[in-house]
């Protein structure tokens, strides 16, 4: 957008022929009224990028005008004339939305300083609703939320639903099934687009911390607190507010985070004030919410209040007629993210891929489709790319994938130039066994590192190093 027409209504016909003349000098189409009636009836037929306005006017006042011109033509900037320099009539424009005023008489620089000023603020406001536009695209339901399986398509329509209200949502499911991303697309698909999306994992926070990363705190208020520091929720004010691994909140932060969302205020740590705030709650757990009510672990009070739209997202092995399409986006980021040439997954490499049962669900297939695409040194990924998958527990014909590997590598060593192949090849089967043993384990242990290494039958220490080594998520066990 920039500033080429502009309308200038005023019953002096003087004033209209100064301004007519100095701003056609300067390129501008410009069109006069004689008064506000004549110009309401001008912006119904002609689109105007500014309007310059006497406040009085026979008939329909300026004031009277703007509120119009605002209400119908919201992309019109205008610029309010008085020749009485009060305090109230200044007031009066810019509460009404007037972009400026000025004062008669006046000097047409200050007319030519207001439009530059207008011109960049247009141009502003242009890269601005360019810069909304390229947000709501990338976070579209259908660009970042690949599937288009019963289950997904569930989801979307509860999304299409609750995405332009304020409704508390709360996104239930597996680690790994992107709850975050969920999140995101309310935000950037609802009114709220252009405002703050603040995130927080309350389960990443240790508990005395996280009151003051939600509220923020007042200078002096406990030792160290040299500084006023706004909290999670004054920074996303306007904006949504994500509260990720919601059940693991403190009890005594739930009675406070439940006043919240009643009053709509909170108070600094240390503070006696309080602040209104306009926050939208998304909140997700990979916990059974219901379950810690029944157990006093979780609120029910706030249980009620976040989940007043439920959205659970179906584990990876729930959906597996979305792999292929899951697959194709993930190849494609990890092309683009690490600056390699084009490369496609093969039907067998595919189908492995079916077969296993993602404990770490899509986080966990894009982490591995990354993986295989930086090590793989062809352009079509095969079964072998994947060598953790082969052996892994829950695929079918796991021993036999086994085998094929092994056999691979010893054909693939009876070439000379290959005979440092066979000297990892032990090396390279513990590797493939290990790490989902471990994996297994740990799952049923629930990520009892203790109970987990009593199992195993190896020191707890070795079983760190091994859990660090293989790059093992405690919490999952995958």
């Amino acid at each position: 957008m920039s500033i080429n027409r502009i309308l200038v209504a005023d019953d002096e016909e003087s004033i209209r022929w100064v301004l007519s003349r100095a701003l056609k000098k300067k390129g501008f189409t410009v069109d006069l009224a004689e008064d506000g009636k004549q110009a309401l009836s001008m912006f119904r037929n002609n689109r105007y990028d500014l309007a310059v306005l006497d406040i009085k006017m026979p008939g329909l006042q300026g004031l009277e005008l703007l509120k119009q011109v605002q209400a119908d033509y919201p992309e019109t900037l205008v610029v309010i004339m008085t020749a009485e320099s009060t305090m109230e009539n200044a007031v009066a424009a810019m509460k009404n939305g007037a972009y400026d005023y000025l004062t008669k008489p006046f000097d047409l620089d200050a007319l030519d300083a207001i439009i530059l000023k207008a011109q960049k603020a247009a141009e502003v406001s242009e890269q601005i609703g360019h810069l909304k536009d390229e947000l709501q695209e990338q976070y579209s339901f259908g660009r970042t939320i690949i599937g288009n399986s019963q289950p997904m398509q569930e989801v979307y329509k509860t999304l299409g639903r609750v995405a332009g209200s304020d409704v508390t949502v709360l996104v239930t499911g597996e680690s790994g099934t992107g709850k975050e991303l969920i999140a995101r697309a309310i935000h950037f698909n609802s009114p709220r687009l252009g405002k703050p999306f603040v995130a927080i994992n309350c389960a990443a926070i240790p508990r005395e911390l996280l009151e003051n990363e939600l509220f923020g705190h007042e200078r002096g208020a406990f030792t160290g607190a040299t500084d006023r520091k706004a909290g999670k929720f004054e920074q996303a004010n306007g904006g949504t507010l994500f509260l990720d691994e919601i059940g693991d909140m403190p009890l005594e932060l739930q009675a406070k985070l439940l006043r919240v969302l009643q009053e709509k205020e909170i108070t600094r740590t240390g503070g006696s004030q309080t602040m209104q705030i306009d926050v939208r709650i998304v909140a997700a757990t990979n916990q059974n919410i219901a379950e810690l009510v029944e157990k006093k672990q979780f609120r029910e009070d706030l249980y009620y209040r976040l989940n007043v739209v439920p959205i659970s997202l179906p584990a990876l092995n729930q959906r597996k007629d979305d792999l292929p399409a899951l697959v194709e986006f993930f190849l494609k980021r990890a092309q683009d993210e690490l600056g390699v040439g084009p490369i496609e997954c093969s039907k067998e490499a595919l189908n492995l891929l079916k077969r296993h049962n993602w404990p770490g669900n899509v986080r966990e297939l894009e982490n591995v489709i990354k993986r295989a695409t930086l090590l793989s040194p062809n352009s079509i990924l095969m079964p072998s790319d994947f060598p953790g998958l082969l052996s892994t527990p829950g695929n079918k014909n796991q021993d036999e994938s086994l085998e094929t590997l092994v056999l691979r590598k010893l054909e693939s060593s009876l070439d000379p130039m290959n005979l440092q192949e066979l000297d990892n090849l032990y090396e390279m089967v513990l590797h493939q066994v290990e790490r989902p043993l471990i994996n297994i384990v740990l799952q049923q242990t629930r990520g009892n590192q203790v109970r987990t290494a009593e199992i195993l039958g190896i020191n707890r220490n070795t079983l760190r190093k091994k859990i660090k080594t293989l790059e093992i998520d405690v919490k999952r066990g995958s």
